[in-house]
């Protein structure tokens, strides 16, 4: 498949994409792009959350990431659905009962605005570094398939791509993102059923031979149930699952504000529920491609170049270079496209709405039409950045992008977790509602706190197989995190005293 031939299916794909982004974006103001103006359906919200996690990381990493794991990410998919019900039976009617447009307002309602701000700038640095993450792995693959063949630089390449994010966000916001993430799960799912069909009929196998073939691989191992020390035990992916799901998604203002335009809190929690057994079935699928991407790669002696352990190029090199039908190249570009382009403009939204609300303030001045031209300026600003980040992490990345993410998401979401958990479980029960006060912590040292965990968990980390006899962090050091922060507000709080009223 020539690089014209690459870059012509993008453009169509894009073509679509602008169209539904204008049509929705029609009559839009600062309520339609923060919140969507709280009239989303739900059921187009949950056809968008479908795929709204999954970002061309998923696409690409995911797959590859059979060849040095199996299928172990399956126990973390577990883990995932567990999460969803935390999100949609806690925090859901938490954040409706508040009325907020950013959820982060609810830790200065909570504990006050030092909290505030430090939960809104955890946001901003784990959100930031994780859309440019999964942005980069495609930059990286259009690079290797496009833009290196055609001698354009890696910078433009970032470049073009940031822009055309910014171009289809900049007007509607959320109303805009909800109906291209739907637009989103409608191509991602396609052309990834329709990638194991024409890779299927290439190896011979029918439907019957397929999953004989994928159950007998060795490489479909589910289950790890021996080793405790290493990362893939079953315990470790299922709680790290969870905890994931439950930070990333339920504490991330990027997730959490689609589900939010729903109409009501019984909506919305009807789209995460949806969403969430769909995603599982979606996951199944992708580790059923990694499987058949490797038996293909063994039958056909092919090897993706500099692949190294990571696999992260091998879907691609398959799709473009194995001497497949050139329509699975097609259904490959456009499910990477449709995924990406979906996610970053996600990512843009909420990185905008977050700072602007949480960190400007702007919301809280008078006048809609400066609060306007104060989002369309920080929204320029987060794609620029963002871009800057982009090119910064080709530079230092040396593992799989998927692993990348959640390493990260330990890191940066523990902190947000411990915060949450800590103001739910203190101030939301029954005995606390009977009293004038809930506990109150010194809101002061809250920025300590959530900083001294992740520097904690990283010692811990860096030491562990030393220390604890061969053992092997993996995504439960974001349990870790935000314990360690828990822990701290703990010491940092008080008990007050209900209030006693003296006899008239």
């Amino acid at each position: 498949m020539s690089p014209f031939a690459i870059l012509a299916t993008a453009a169509s794909y894009l073509v679509l994409l602008f169209a539904v982004a204008w049509i929705s974006s029609r009559k839009a103001d600062n309520q339609t792009f923060f919140v969507g103006s709280r009239r989303s359906p739900w059921w187009a919200v949950a056809l968008g959350m479908i795929a709204a996690p999954m970002s061309g990381v998923t696409f690409v990493s995911v797959p590859g990431m059979v060849g040095a794991s199996s299928w172990a990410y399956l126990q973390m998919a577990l883990g995932f659905i567990a999460g969803y019900l935390v999100i949609a039976l806690i925090l859901i009617p938490l954040y409706y009962r508040a009325g907020i447009v950013s959820i982060y307002q609810y830790l200065e309602t909570r504990f006050g605005l030092s909290s505030y701000h430090t939960g809104a700038w955890f946001f901003f640095i784990s959100k930031m570094l994780g859309a440019a993450v999964r942005i980069y792995l495609v930059c990286l693959v259009l690079q290797m398939l496009v833009f290196q063949p055609l001698g354009v630089p890696f910078v433009v390449n970032v470049g073009a791509m940031m822009l055309l994010v910014w171009l289809y966000t900049f007007r509607g916001g959320v109303r805009s993102l909800v109906w291209t993430d739907a637009l989103k799960t409608l191509f991602l799912v396609g052309s990834l059923a329709l990638c194991i069909y024409f890779i299927s009929r290439e190896l011979g196998f029918d439907f019957g031979a397929l999953t004989k073939a994928v159950r007998n691989s060795e490489l479909s191992r589910i289950w790890f149930f021996d080793d405790p020390l290493t990362g893939r035990y079953f315990f470790k992916q299922f709680f790290a699952g969870l905890f994931i799901v439950v930070a990333m998604t339920g504490l991330d203002q990027d997730m959490m504000q689609v589900s939010l335009s729903c109409r009501n809190p019984r909506d919305a929690q009807k789209n995460l529920l949806t969403a969430s057994l769909l995603q599982f079935v979606i996951i199944v699928m992708f580790l059923c491609l990694g499987t058949l991407l490797y038996l293909f790669a063994a039958a056909r002696g092919l090897a993706a170049p500099s692949a190294g352990p990571t696999g992260d190029e091998l879907f691609p090199y398959v799709a473009v270079h194995s001497g497949l039908p050139i329509v699975v190249g097609v259904v490959f570009v456009l499910g990477l496209i449709s995924s990406t382009y979906s996610a970053a403009g996600s990512a843009l939204t909420a990185l905008t709405t977050s700072f602007t609300v949480d960190i400007l303030g702007a919301d809280k001045q008078t006048g809609e039409n400066h609060l306007a031209r104060t989002r369309r300026l920080v929204h320029i600003g987060m794609a620029v950045a963002m871009a800057l980040v982009i090119i910064a992490f080709r530079a230092l990345n040396s593992t799989s992008v998927i692993d990348a993410v959640y390493t990260l998401a330990s890191y940066t979401y523990g902190p947000l977790l411990g915060m949450f958990a800590f103001g739910v479980l203190t101030g939301n029960s029954k005995a606390d509602r009977t009293k004038t006060c809930r506990r109150k912590t010194d809101d002061r040292f809250v920025p300590l706190v959530a900083l001294l965990s992740p520097a904690l968990c990283l010692v811990l980390d860096l030491n562990s197989e030393a220390w604890f006899g061969g053992y092997q962090f993996s995504y439960e050091i974001l349990i870790l995190n935000a314990l360690f922060t828990f822990a701290g507000l703990a010491i940092l709080t008080k008990k007050c005293r209900a209030a006693t009223s003296r006899p008239s």
